[in-house]
């Protein structure tokens, strides 16, 4: 950005690490916690939130991977992860050959509302500093 010398570079990329070191200790709280008391991980609990709250409980496999934040191939392999364990179906678009569809189960629907209190009580507890209430 002109005008910004090498002090507000450093200022900048002092907060950015600050950023980077909460979003990283949030993330492994809610890691830790979700695989002890549910067996997901923080990644598979956010795609299932994100199914739980889509039309029908379903989404195309790329709107999920934008909405999770997730590459194509982290996505494809917990999907995976998910369809083993029974909370997630796919299927094939029936307009579209090439694009899945990802679905909840009862089963996926179930483990949410099992896991929802556990990830609310980590954001509470671990997010209080960087995350805005």
């Amino acid at each position: 950005m002109p005008g910004m010398g090498r002090r507000d570079d450093d200022a900048l990329a002092a907060e950015w690490h600050q950023l980077m070191g909460r979003y990283n200790r949030l993330m492994c709280a809610l890691d830790r916690e979700l695989s002890l008391a549910h067996d997901l991980s923080a990644s598979e609990f956010e795609v299932l939130q994100q199914l739980e709250h889509a039309e029908e409980c379903s989404l195309r496999m790329a709107t999920l991977g934008e909405n999770a934040h997730l590459t194509q191939s982290a996505l494809s392999r917990l999907v995976s992860r998910l369809e083993t364990d029974g909370l997630v179906t796919r299927k094939a678009c029936e307009n579209d050959r090439r694009s899945l569809f990802v679905a909840l189960t009862d089963a996926g629907r179930a483990r949410y509302a099992e896991a929802r209190p556990t990830q609310r009580r980590v954001l509470r507890d671990e997010g209080s500093d960087c995350l805005p209430v």
